[in-house]
């Protein structure tokens, strides 16, 4: 009963085992301050969960605080988290409050924390462990009580290996572990959560809900959408704006579909006025940052790989010629795209890159 009501109050649909599951531990986590760590690709829905665990704590009448540490760039980030004093660094007009101030007694949500660079890690992995920090600035600390949800796309422990996220942070943070299903694996939750979508959409729009027949279902049930829920989520609505007949037929989503190949990540930046063109052009350039940046570590990522290739044919007696990483990546590429007969969407998945990282590549090698 607890389980059907804590579904009903966040949305959550489906009646996979794993869902139900992890409804269970989060209202059981809920009741302590313990840190949570939730795993998840993009769109699965770890925003909801960290929401659902502080709606049933003690703390659910405070604040809760979503932050996205990859959109934030390096510079200010400390500036964000912590706050810092008039006059501390070049354009602090004005002392500021950082989040974690601003989420006393309440819930901080730190969403892509495998985003944050190792120098703001050391400062956050202090904050957590002695309720207190020092603002930029400042010459005394500032103590708070704040509750920490983590959330990640990315392997933790790979990233610790890869000397990329601190150890000490990784164990603080994975006191509990929730792990969130991609969409792909529980396909039996699709019809659901499609009807779902279309009557919500219908209702909110005050217009007739649409049919969706079972060609069109099995459509849908054919695609792996990457992007999951949040993925299904927009394609449904704009299948349902854009229809005339009041049926929704396999011709409704191929468009849709092809064409959403863009990056699903959701940008959440905290927001407590209305947003002034000041603002907006600030979000919008950390956005923009981000962007540059996940492409620059896609690429470690690919080079590192191939370096690890290189390496194992080398011991097992092969002799590879020096490559330059421009070299590297390019015959990266070619591999791949042979491998998936000219697929750039497969290729960009065999790569782990994204597919418009690839397609700049191809161009940038002339491939």
């Amino acid at each position: 009963m607890i389980i059907e009501e804590f579904k009903k109050r966040f949305g959550i649909i489906g009646k996979a085992k794993e869902i139900r599951d992890l409804i269970d531990i989060s209202i059981q986590v809920a009741a302590s301050d313990i840190s949570v760590l939730i795993y998840g690709e993009s769109g699965t829905g770890k925003e909801i969960f960290a929401n659902a665990i502080h709606a049933y704590s003690k703390r659910a009448d405070k604040q809760f605080l979503s932050i996205n540490c990859g959109a934030i760039p390096e510079g200010i980030l400390e500036s964000e988290l912590f706050g810092h004093k008039k006059g501390s660094f070049t354009g602090a007009v004005e002392s500021r409050k950082g989040y974690f101030e601003i989420a006393d007694e309440g819930t901080l949500f730190l969403d892509e924390i495998a985003e944050m660079p190792l120098t703001t890690q050391v400062k956050l992995l202090r904050a957590i462990e002695t309720n207190e920090f020092l603002k930029i600035g400042a010459e005394t600390v500032t103590k708070v009580d704040v509750r920490i949800i983590a959330a990640t796309n990315k392997d933790l422990q790979h990233e610790v290996e890869m000397n990329r996220f601190r150890e000490d942070l990784y164990f603080r943070l994975k006191a509990v572990t929730l792990s969130i299903p991609p969409l792909r694996k529980r396909k039996g939750d699709l019809e659901e959560l499609a009807h779902y979508f279309i009557s919500n959409y219908a209702a909110e729009n005050k217009i007739e809900t649409p049919i969706l027949p079972k060609d069109a279902l099995d459509y849908l049930m054919s695609y792996d959408w990457p992007g999951n829920v949040r993925e299904l989520k927009n394609t449904i609505e704009s299948a349902v704006a854009l229809n005339k007949t009041g049926v929704l037929d396999v011709q409704s989503f191929i468009p849709l579909i092809r064409s959403n190949n863009s990056d699903h990540l959701q940008r959440n930046l905290p927001i407590y006025v209305n947003k002034s063109a000041e603002e907006l052009d600030r979000e919008l350039l950390y956005r923009a940052l981000f962007e540059i940046k996940k492409d620059i570590m896609e690429l470690k990522d690919m080079v590192y790989q191939q370096h690890v290739d290189v390496t194992d044919n080398e011991n097992d007696g092969k002799k590879d010629e020096f490559m330059s990483l421009q070299q590297i990546e390019k015959e990266a590429i070619q591999k791949a795209l042979k491998q998936t007969n000219g697929n750039k969407r497969n290729a960009s998945k065999l790569l782990k890159i994204s597919e418009r990282t690839l397609y700049r590549k191809i161009k940038e090698y002339d491939l």
